[in-house]
């Protein structure tokens, strides 16, 4: 791999100049991981990762667990995001599992490699903040909508927001570029899967969605209203 590439489609580096990418890149301030296989756990609840990670390639899930081990899915990460918990700055991520949805590259950085980034790029700190604003808007919109609407507005919310964000356009349709299973849609809204199976059924029957295994499309007609 080219890790200098690799570097520059970090969201949060992708501004700055290539010599100081070089300069990172020399100083071996970013650790890179190897491939992790799907359906990895990275990091479970008592076992927090400390450090700034970013994600190079893949996607991630970050779930939560209750007593009866049901999961709740609290969101997914891709390429480019951010995760890990830092003494002085938190992405979120304190009490939560971390697992890999598909193979995905990892690199991370230390708490005092980040700041020193920081203090050289002042720039790069809006960046950071305005990252973290953007997901707690998120979170905090998706948790109104959640708490608001019926199981069918539920699903359909969810499913438009992750069209959006993982929709690759394919004539009428969006594909959700997720492994999305039934269950695992049940596990982002809080529901059981024979309750979601049912209001995808409904849906399919009026050309709203399509399924297949581990798939999900999406009309385009919905992400227009």
């Amino acid at each position: 791999m080219n890790k200098l590439w690799y570097l520059s489609q970090i969201s949060i580096l992708e501004s700055l100049p290539e010599d100081e990418l070089l300069r990172i890149d020399r100083s071996n301030a970013i650790e890179h991981f190897q491939a992790v296989p799907p359906n990895t756990v990275i990091q479970t609840p008592d076992q927090e990762r400390k450090a700034l990670f970013f994600v190079k390639e893949g996607k991630l899930k970050l779930y939560k667990t209750n007593e009866a081990g049901k999961q709740l899915t609290v969101g997914i990460l891709t390429k480019g995001n951010m995760f890990g918990e830092l003494e002085n700055f938190s992405l979120g991520t304190k009490r939560v599992f971390i697992e890999t949805m598909e193979e995905s590259f990892i690199c991370s950085m230390s708490e005092m490699q980040f700041e020193a980034l920081l203090l050289r790029h002042p720039q790069l700190a809006l960046k950071f903040l305005r990252a973290i604003s953007d997901r707690l808007n998120e979170s905090e919109q998706m948790i109104e909508q959640l708490t608001l609407k019926d199981l069918r507005g539920k699903i359909v919310y969810m499913l438009c927001m992750l069209a959006d964000r993982f929709g690759v356009a394919e004539e009428e349709y969006v594909w959700i570029d997720l492994p999305l299973t039934h269950q695992e849609i049940a596990n982002m809204i809080g529901a059981t899967r024979e309750a979601v199976s049912n209001v995808l059924r409904e849906l399919a029957k009026e050309g709203m969605v399509r399924t297949g295994r581990m798939s999900i499309w999406l009309s385009a007609d919905v992400l227009k209203k």
